[in-house]
């Protein structure tokens, strides 16, 4: 092995340790807490400026919400270390699947395709039109 060769070895030793370093010092893979009422709207007062909000529902779990927008449903899953907001009909919103304590909509996403979110019942007695 030539000189040029440890050095060009070293320096990149030394720059990848400072990437490692530079990452874990800013926590960048750090996890996201439970979502609460108030949490969860300023997410979707974030993800969809301008929509007025009629009602929101936060899983149990504070690992998704879903809220009523007019005609449309605004739905918050947990994707990775952080939430994913979409935007569906409400009328799907009211018919997907409800078992065990778990509503399961389908999202039609790749990058989300399936919103599991925990409530204590579904649909909504009063919302359900």
């Amino acid at each position: 092995m030539d000189k040029a060769y440890l050095i060009q070895l070293a320096a990149s030793t030394a720059a990848v340790a400072v990437l490692v370093g530079l990452a874990a010092w800013a926590r960048i893979a750090r996890p996201v807490g439970p979502l609460n009422q108030a949490r969860a709207q300023e997410i979707l007062a974030e993800e969809f400026p301008g929509r007025s909000l009629d009602q929101v529902w936060v899983a149990t779990d504070g690992a998704g919400a879903l809220a009523r927008s007019g005609g449309m449903a605004l739905v918050l899953c947990r994707v990775g270390d952080g939430f994913a907001a979409r935007q569906i009909p409400w009328a799907q919103a009211v018919s997907s699947s409800f078992r065990s304590g778990r509503l399961r909509i389908d999202l039609s996403d790749i990058s989300a395709p399936v919103a599991t979110i925990s409530l204590p019942s579904w649909p909504p007695k009063d919302l359900a039109a």
